[in-house]
């Protein structure tokens, strides 16, 4: 499959473009630093630059996962950078788009334990907006999306034991950057994902 990670310099983002090479599939690595992934190809630009988007996608792409972080001073850097996307996606170009985003985004700080949810607000809530604000773009958007929504995310090898929920039950709210990069790249190999959202985390 062609995968494109927008977002690839990241944690999650490198994780996602060398597991899936590893994988057997084709990555198209795009991120402003510029970073350099054997066996991908390369491209140094910003997600939301409409020509970066399009020299990603060429002829076409299987998915593409949208991972880049928010920006400093900028509280709706992952919306408007998802707005550029999307508008220079043309239709049928793009087989799924991923979005990794967060426990706490459009209402799912359901699957945190009770006492925490004020917490997370307080200290996320812009952040959380903004994740809120890329998801809504994207399930409007026409093409086939999947939403995958870690908790906390922490560095370290995949433990392979990650929970996915698509209702509310006992959760961890941490998680492996490693895992998450496996489990986006499970739901872009299983069509059966498309149009679902999971809450990402370690059974509790």
């Amino acid at each position: 499959m062609r995968i494109i990670v927008m977002g690839a310099s990241g944690g999650t983002g490198a994780l996602l473009v060398e597991q899936g090479l590893a994988r057997g599939h084709e990555l198209v690595a795009v991120s402003r630093r510029g970073t350099a992934f054997g066996g991908a190809e390369n491209i140094t630009g910003d997600a939301g630059d409409a020509s970066v988007v399009r020299r990603a996608v060429g002829e076409g792409a299987d998915a593409v996962v949208l991972a880049f972080g928010g920006t400093k001073g900028s509280p709706t850097a992952r919306t408007d950078a998802t707005r550029g996307v999307l508008a220079a996606l043309e239709r049928g170009s793009v087989g799924r788009i991923v979005v990794h985003s967060s426990i706490g985004a459009d209402g799912s700080e359901v699957f945190l334990p009770a006492l925490s949810r004020p917490v997370i607000k307080l200290l996320l809530g812009k952040a959380l907006a903004d994740h809120t604000g890329q998801e809504k773009l994207v399930q409007a958007s026409g093409f086939d999306w999947t939403l995958v929504r870690p908790g906390g995310l922490t560095d370290g090898p995949a433990t392979g034991r990650a929970l996915a929920l698509e209702t509310p039950g006992p959760l961890q709210s941490r998680v492996a950057r490693a895992d998450v990069a496996s489990f986006i790249l499970d739901c872009i190999e299983d069509p059966a994902t498309a149009g679902r959202s999971f809450a990402l985390g370690m059974p509790a």
